[in-house]
């Protein structure tokens, strides 16, 4: 044998097993690459699955949610079922929801209809009927709630297995496992198709949130004294006071608010405590656009023939969504800055200009505002519409540019909560109306501290000890603000 040959005869091998050993090592990696990718595409939908199921929205707003429970009494809900998430199948419905109670249904459309119903029932999937005297079913019609109860008790729910709710064979969402309504009014129970969904029968979703017991807080999360004692020492309070600027006798509080508010609604409340009865000077009502269509300064008085009080409420036209409608911007800083005189008419599609006759030219510090009070809707702050919202933003912006202080008057808590039309001093009790101050806290980008819950007379004959102290309260509030304001101005301005 060539000695040259030995090394080929030798090497060879070690050749072919060095490329073996890389084509093994090869293939490894590539089946582990596999490998890895599908355990990640796996952990990925997983992960996906989970963060679509742990953040399972309400389509019901706040507000609805709470008209709902108007009805059922001191209560909340939570959401079972959401179709769109676990499916428009009677399968999936069951599973989420079967031996829960009590429980409203809700259904939602493509032309924009909010339907259900309530049932204090266990569902559950024997085929049979279930007896339940307090069933009802709803639309709403804007904010409103149209209640149609059950006219025949025995046969208020269904139970079947291949649907959603079940109500009576007048109404059931999911109907044989697919995002459509079977409606059969008369069944049981009575209401006009059209006015309930529209006659639209696709469902763009459907929930199920199950009644609980609304956990209030049981402390009051805010000090108040509820005594006649405090009535008293709050109206005194009042009179006593005195601006720290000698040259301002009355303080100006500005109102600004959206029609309906009730700004116009709080001066005749105040008025009426110091008057010793109801009263309604100002012109307050309901309507679709402002009631208040001049620019008024109302001057408190202790009592029929007593001296004005040291704080005048300024109130304005009420603010509206669309442009050219309500109160100006522009006529808002005129305001502010003292032009504006009583009784000034407004011009919504122009605002006062500097060469009017009725534009104060030099306006002292007595004539400026000392304290803007936005009056809100406890009602309303969670469906405010986007364009009202961005006029209230422009507006505190250039009153903060004044230094003016800012506080909100939430107006209207006894609509808004159950608790508190039972009773007003429930007010710092209710879980509700805490959740509806920290929103216009959001709302506006003011502190809690300077939103203040009032009720405003508006249908009653006679005054309520309780709801006079909210009231008083909130003026003790514009007192303490104003006087922050009479701090902060320079000392040019106290000379003038």
């Amino acid at each position: 044998m060539n000695c040259l040959e030995v090394p080929v005869i030798i090497l060879l091998p070690l050749i072919y097993s060095k490329h073996r050993v890389r084509s093994t090592l090869s293939t490894q990696l590539s089946r582990r690459k596999d490998t890895k990718l599908k355990t990640s595409t796996v952990q990925s939908a997983s992960f996906r699955n989970f963060r679509r199921l742990s953040t399972m929205n309400s389509k019901l707003t706040r507000y609805q949610q709470r008209t709902i429970c108007s009805q059922l009494g001191n209560s909340k809900l939570k959401l079972l079922y959401k179709a769109s998430i676990h499916g428009f199948t009677g399968a999936a419905f069951h599973q989420r929801c079967d031996t829960r109670c009590p429980t409203v249904s809700v259904g939602y459309n493509a032309s924009g209809y909010v339907f259900g119903g309530y049932t204090k029932q266990p569902f559950c999937q024997s085929g049979q009927y279930v007896n339940d005297d307090q069933a009802f079913l709803f639309t709403f019609s804007g904010e409103k709630l149209n209640k149609y109860p059950v006219t025949t008790p025995v046969y208020a729910v269904k139970m079947i297995a291949n649907s959603g709710p079940y109500f009576g064979e007048a109404l059931v969402l999911v109907n044989g496992n697919q995002a459509v309504v079977h409606s059969n009014p008369g069944n049981y129970y009575t209401f006009n198709a059209a006015d309930v969904h529209g006659n639209d029968l696709k469902l763009t979703e459907c929930e199920v949130y199950e009644v609980e017991e609304s956990t209030e807080i049981e402390k009051p999360w805010r000090t108040i004294v509820w005594e006649s004692e405090k009535r008293k020492e709050l109206m005194e309070s009042i009179r006593l006071y005195k601006p720290m600027v000698s040259s301002v006798s009355q303080i100006r509080v500005l109102l600004i608010g959206a029609v309906g508010a009730g700004k116009s609604s709080f001066f005749n409340s105040i008025n009426s405590v110091f008057r010793g009865h109801v009263t309604s000077q100002a012109i307050a009502g309901s309507s679709s656009t402002s009631l208040t269509t001049q620019f008024r300064t109302y001057s408190l008085k202790a009592g029929r023939e007593g001296k004005p009080l040291p704080v005048m409420l300024c109130d304005t036209m009420g603010l509206e969504e669309s442009t050219g409608a309500g109160l100006d911007i522009d006529d808002i800083s005129s305001i502010l800055k003292g032009h504006l005189s009583d009784r000034y008419q407004f011009n919504p599609s122009a605002p006062l200009q500097s060469e009017a006759s009725s534009f104060r030219k030099s306006p002292v510090l007595k004539d400026k505002i000392h304290c803007v009070a936005y009056v809100m809707d406890a009602c309303k702050i969670s469906i405010m519409p986007t364009k009202l919202q961005e006029k209230l933003d422009a507006i505190r912006r250039k009153i903060n540019l004044m230094g003016i202080p800012q506080l909100v008057l939430l107006t209207k808590v006894d609509e808004a909560c159950p608790l508190v039309m039972e009773d007003v001093r429930n007010v710092y009790k209710s879980g509700y109306i805490k959740e509806m101050m920290q929103e216009a806290s959001a709302q506006l980008g003011v502190p809690l501290s300077c939103i203040v819950p009032v009720k405003n007379y508006c249908e009653e004959l006679e005054l309520d000890p309780n709801t006079d102290i909210l009231l008083l309260s909130a003026i003790i509030q514009m007192l303490r603000f104003a006087d922050n304001y009479f701090d902060e101005i320079s000392d040019f301005e106290v000379k003038e």
